[in-house]
This record gives structure tokens, sequence and C-alpha cells, in this order.
């Protein structure tokens, strides 16, 4: 029988891939600089969006570009660290899980949406962007 991870035994395993039943990673661009919050807490949370763009060859062997847009929130430290460094265009790569949220729109319609809580953010290009 095949065994994907050979150096987990047992138990170790499972917890991997408990670890892994929840988990996002995308490296894209950031649509607009975040929308930073302070709560009454004191606890600071960034919303931002980020694109990936997939390009590939249709069944014409037409180019295909599809963009992607993926809502993004980040809490805490990682807020602080997005206020001060993320801007409009920049690349990133982001891992964290998704949440499934609703809210009542001003009309009273309930809406849904889905985000990425960020629990590592990596900043990428090169200095000469910044």
């Amino acid at each position: 029988m095949f065994n994907p991870f050979p150096h987990y035994a047992g138990n170790t395993k499972r917890k991997v891939m408990y670890a892994l039943k929840n988990k996002v990673q995308l490296i894209g661009n950031l649509g607009n600089a975040p929308e930073i919050r302070n709560l009454e807490s004191g606890k600071k949370v960034a919303r931002f969006s980020v694109a990936t763009t997939e390009v590939y060859r249709n069944a014409k062997g037409e180019r295909v570009t599809e963009t992607q847009w993926h809502n993004v929130v980040a809490w805490g430290k990682l807020a602080e660290i997005a206020e001060k460094y993320l801007t409009k265009g920049k690349e990133v790569a982001v891992e964290g899980k998704l949440i499934n949220r609703s809210y009542n729109d001003k009309n009273g319609a309930k809406k849904y949406i889905t985000e990425i809580q960020v629990n590592e953010l990596l900043l990428l290009g090169s200095k000469m962007n910044d």
C-alpha cells in the first residue's frame, strides 16, 4: 500500500491530514490598499482583495487568461504588517483558511461571503517595486 507520508506513522499522519483540511495558499496581486479598522477591543483588522491569474490554451488552441478575485482578512500583527507594507498592485503570498459568513445589507437582503483568514503573509517582488 502506498503511503504518501512515509515519515509519519500512526496518529501523526492523521494530525497532518487534519491540519490540511482547510488550508489555502495564494500568490497574487493586491487590488487596492488594505482597508484597516481598529476595533474597540484594541485589535486591528485589515481587509483586502488579491487577484490570481491563470493563463492556459483552450481546446481551439487560443490563449485564455482568467483572473479570480479573493477576499482576504488579516487580524492583529498581520493586519499591522498589511497596513504598513501592502499597497495596490503589490505581489503577495498568503496562507490561511476559508471562512464563510453572512450579513444583511442596507436593504435587509442576506448576503454571503467567502474570505481567506490569513495566518501567513509574505511580500513578494523586487525591492525596486517598493
